[in-house]
């Protein structure tokens, strides 16, 4: 398959589920406890268990949208924060703001939701995709 003409702009989408039980296990002594190394003072501030497991889930959905496997998730670099009307809004800074800008990324679109012990989110952004180098086992005929 080519693309038309010299780049195409395709849409990513990262989703992540994160329990809402996870959240008092990062709270525990033994844990450091992680939730701090996870959420900026500011969503530590903002968060209930519902709303610290829905942003971790967002913070999972946007680094899947880098493409950066094998790579950390860089936790403090990207928050989500009450945008227009209480909307949830991303910003990226540091590591994250990098990665974001060498995957293409246009603006990230994040919604999360809570039901059930669960919480979810789903980030979606638009990049620009180089154009499809022909791999030659594309060519090849299948019996």
């Amino acid at each position: 398959m080519t693309w038309p003409g010299p780049a195409a702009v395709l849409p990513r989408v990262g989703v992540d589920l994160v329990p809402l039980s996870r959240i008092p296990q990062l709270l525990e002594p033994q844990s450091g406890p992680a939730l701090h190394r996870m959420l900026t003072p500011e969503e530590r501030r903002l968060s209930d268990e519902a709303g610290a497991a829905g942003r971790l889930a967002a913070k999972e959905a946007v680094f899947k949208l880098f493409g950066a496997i094998g790579e950390p998730v860089p936790w403090l670099a990207t928050e989500i924060l009450p945008g227009a009307g209480g909307r949830p809004h991303v910003r990226l800074t540091g590591r994250a703001a990098r990665l974001a800008e060498q995957a293409g990324l246009g603006p990230i679109d994040i919604s999360i939701s809570h039901d059930g012990g669960w919480a979810i989110a789903v980030a979606a952004a638009t990049t620009a995709v180089p154009p499809h180098t022909p791999n030659p086992a594309d060519e090849r005929e299948t019996p």
